[in-house]
């Protein structure tokens, strides 16, 4: 009986170390985000979308989005904060781009 128990505690804690995931530095969603953004920010510059100001801004916003990337990954592991701030930067991001690619001035 005491064996059987203690086999069971030691199972149930091998268990939730071996099913904790650790946090990780990766951000593949991130950066998939980063480039399309890019890609759309080139876009409206070849297309005329964009004017230089406009262009500049945009790629700024880009560097900080990088910079907080960076930031979060210092330390070896993006927190699920970190990564919701980063995801909401993006979006942020995502929106300045759609906005200045619509607002109906061209260079």
């Amino acid at each position: 009986m005491f064996n059987k128990a203690l086999l069971l505690a030691a199972t149930a804690a091998l268990a939730s170390v071996v099913f904790v995931l650790p946090a990780s530095a990766d951000t593949p969603v991130l950066d998939q985000r980063e480039h399309n953004q890019a890609q759309r920010i080139a876009a409206g510059v070849r297309s005329g979308e964009l004017t230089r100001p406009e262009t500049r801004r945009l790629v700024r916003g880009q560097a900080n989005l990088r910079r907080l990337e960076a930031r979060a990954k210092s330390d070896g592991e993006v927190t699920t904060r970190e990564r919701a701030r980063l995801q909401h930067e993006a979006s942020q991001q995502s929106r300045r781009i759609a906005r200045q690619k619509h607002d109906r001035q061209s260079r």
